[in-house]
């Protein structure tokens, strides 16, 4: 499909919805931010135009955002609108160089319990304002004091019943039947002005210059301390782009096109944001309602976040006059709802589960009563204490097992842990053989000098310590000069072999039965894991997703490298990955090949059949060089891969040979009258694999040409 048809087909009448949506949304945002109204649609038409242009999400839209309300009305109020503006454009300049830096990502690594607090305070103080707007009085920036004039104020009644209809249309509209079609605060806003138009009942409403370009503010500079400047500055920026930043990570949850360049979005947000501000406009942002009503509506590029921002521009420019019949409480309606739902449950039970409540609760109490840069402030503040509170509680538990003592760590191991650690252990009484295991990601010097303090103290009293490191060597590098100096992630154990991770990790002296180990290592750390798992499968049986045939050489683990685990896969494993073809002789010598293909494909109905074979194969190069003794039970069974040395007679590869095998083996499958048969229906699928040892890659093998096919290929 050719760019110019995806734009007329999906772009533009997304670019409508979007529309439709953006007027009444921006008029109420800069209503309730105290800026002329003009700005708000200033603002649309930048977001959509300049972010759109130069922004790395192709699918987000910008414009005013309801959580730069709060702030913008306290600039507002503080320094003017001018000043404001000024402010926005400074703001502006700061987010690209934010983006030039490549550090604008590094505001995502605020707190989700920030960030949702905020939101969520910021609706809050949104609701409060709104609901005297909608009693026909005028907003105030302050939570405190909108909660004490909604008290004593007098209602307007026409202005109190264009503000109910125009919540009850936003929270009805969306659930009648292909309601969605229309936006739903477009249908509020006709709806309640229709109610204005036809009652007569006098209320105010919304008012712009007779030439809307005429009435755009000219940005002047602040009247105030520098630094105070400069605080107010990056509050707009930073707020700006922690909301376009976490909305364009949301949005491409909604998407499967192109992923947004987070540092190319910033550079896009700041462009929009100088440009709205040396045109009086309010502050731009990512703005998740717009963007997601983009995709809902079939937005395939960029092209309809720029188009609405254009359809936004020719609407002020010629119907202009339309917008003064819309009744200022009707905004107000649509705000309410619009700042009710920046305050999520779903999130809260998120928040409760991860035990970041507090964080969350700290942060909507400080954004409503102190302010809003305060209130994050005050958040971050929590959120770090908790974090650091989780460091110093490192899971420490001492037991005694038999003759000796065991004491698990768990964590990261920091100063902060150090103090409950070395208490614990001197819990443990003198001249006792103790078994240290730790199962840490981090250990800073603090941490080693306690541990290697207690243990040199504990043996010179006649103890024994050995010291178990079960993720990663933290200890033992220390001891060796070595420290780790990042915190890591180490590979799981069953990735590695067991006598190197005795040999480094374990460090014992006395012989150790590397089966039993491994066993007793299962039981500790596996077992608890895959219980359940394994549990269900012994109550309701097998069912597993393949028959996997494959060699018995021990650097080919089938689970690894097919990511397969418990109930998975049905495995069959024999020198050379081999199918003896079916025979009517009642006397082979090995049917268990052929018992477990039927007992798979009859009883089980696995849909797919794998033949692996890999590379330095050992059985394939005693087939090659002819080097198995005859009279053994190797050269018998190799006799059943005759035909697959025939297959690429004369050739010295042993790689060719082993994917030449494996395709006879496919065809050796179809001997088997089940397989045949279960082919023909459709209801089973045979498929060539090969894993080269070196490159730990995996291929599939063209049957007919031994070719091995990379996977990536067939994505």
């Amino acid at each position: 499909m050719s760019r110019v048809t995806t734009v007329l087909r999906y772009d533009l009448p997304a670019s409508f919805v979007v529309f439709l949506i953006s007027v009444p949304l921006s008029l109420g945002i800069a209503a309730a931010s105290g800026a002329p109204l003009i700005a708000g649609l200033v603002a649309a038409v930048v977001g959509g135009i300049v972010a759109g242009s130069l922004g790395g999400s192709a699918f987000q839209v910008s414009g005013p955002a309801a959580g730069m309300t709060v702030i913008v009305a306290g600039l507002v109020e503080q320094y003017g609108w001018p000043a404001t503006a000024g402010i926005t454009l400074a703001a502006g300049v700061v987010q690209i160089l934010l983006a030039v830096t490549k550090v604008g990502r590094l505001t995502l690594s605020l707190s989700p319990a920030v960030v949702h607090g905020m939101l969520a305070g910021i609706g809050i103080t949104i609701v409060v304002g709104q609901l005297q707007v909608l009693l026909g009085g005028h907003a105030d920036s302050d939570v405190l004091t909108s909660l004490a004039a909604l008290f004593g104020q007098t209602p307007v009644w026409g202005a109190v019943g264009i503000g109910l209809v125009t919540v009850a249309m936003m929270v009805l509209w969306p659930k009648v039947p292909r309601g969605n079609v229309i936006p739903a605060p477009l249908v509020a806003v006709v709806a309640a002005t229709g109610v204005e138009l036809l009652f007569r009942w006098n209320v105010a409403t919304v008012q712009l210059p007779d030439d809307p370009l005429a009435g755009l503010a000219t940005p002047a500079m602040p009247n105030g301390g520098a630094v105070e400047i400069g605080v107010a500055v990056v509050t707009v920026a930073l707020v700006a782009s922690v909301g376009s930043l976490l909305s364009a990570v949301a949005v491409d949850k909604m998407h499967n096109g192109p992923r947004a360049d987070l540092d190319r979005e910033l550079f896009g947000q700041g462009a929009a944001n100088a440009v709205s501000g040396a045109l009086g406009g309010l502050p731009v942002a990512g703005v998740i309602v717009r963007s997601s009503t983009n995709v809902a509506a079939g937005a395939r590029t960029r092209t309809s976040s720029i188009l609405h921002g254009v359809w936004v521009l020719l609407f002020v420019l010629f119907l202009a006059n339309m917008l003064e019949q819309i009744p200022m409480a009707a905004l107000a309606g649509v705000l309410i709802v619009v700042g009710l739902r920046l305050v999520d449950a779903g999130h809260l039970r998120d928040l409760r589960m991860h035990g970041e409540l507090a964080v969350y609760a700290v942060t909507v109490l400080g954004v409503i009563t102190l302010g809003l840069l305060e209130g994050v402030a005050i958040g971050v503040a929590v959120a770090i204490v908790r974090a650091l509170y989780r460091l110093a509680h490192t899971s420490v538990r001492v037991r005694q097992e038999n003759d000796s003592w065991s004491v698990d760590v768990g964590g990261s191991l920091v100063f902060l842990g150090v103090g409950r650690l070395v208490r614990e252990l001197r819990r443990i009484p003198s001249g006792e053989r103790v078994i240290l295991q730790l199962r840490v990601d981090f250990m800073d010097h603090a941490a080693f000098e306690a541990i290697d303090d207690w243990r040199s103290g504990y043996e010179a009293r006649g103890g024994q310590v050995q010291v178990r490191e079960k993720s990663g060597t933290w200890y033992r590098r220390a001891r060796d000069g070595e420290p780790g100096r990042r915190k890591t992630i180490p590979p799981a154990r069953w990735v590695g072999r067991w006598t190197d991770w005795e040999k480094w990790t374990l460090r014992m002296p006395e012989p150790r039965e590397p089966v039993l180990d491994g066993a007793l290592e299962f039981e500790r750390m596996a077992a608890p894991l895959v219980r359940p798992f394994l549990a269900e499968l012994a109550e309701h049986g097998q069912r597993p997703e393949q028959l996997f045939i494959t060699c018995a050489d021990s650097r080919v683990l089938p689970n690894l490298i097919t990511s397969t685990g418990p109930g998975d896969q049905f495995c069959v494993r024999n020198i050379g990955n081999l199918v003896p073809v079916l025979s009517s002789s009642e006397c082979d010598e090995d049917s268990s090949v052929g018992a477990a293909i039927e007992f798979a494909v009859d009883v089980l109905a696995v849909p797919t059949i794998v033949v692996c074979g890999h590379s330095h194969c050992g059985a394939m190069n005693a087939l090659l060089k002819g080097s198995s003794q005859p009279g053994t039970s190797l050269h018998s069974w190799l006799r059943n891969a005759a035909s697959s040395l025939a297959r690429v007679d004369g050739t010295d590869d042993l790689e060719l040979l082993a994917a030449a095998n494996v395709a006879q083996q496919l065809d050796n499958l179809r001997t088997h009258p089940s397989v045949r048969e279960a082919e023909e229906l459709g209801r089973l699928k045979l498929v060539g694999m090969y894993f080269d040892l070196a490159e730990a890659r995996v291929y599939l093998v063209d049957p007919d040409s031994y070719r091995l096919v990379q996977l990536e290929s067939l994505l």
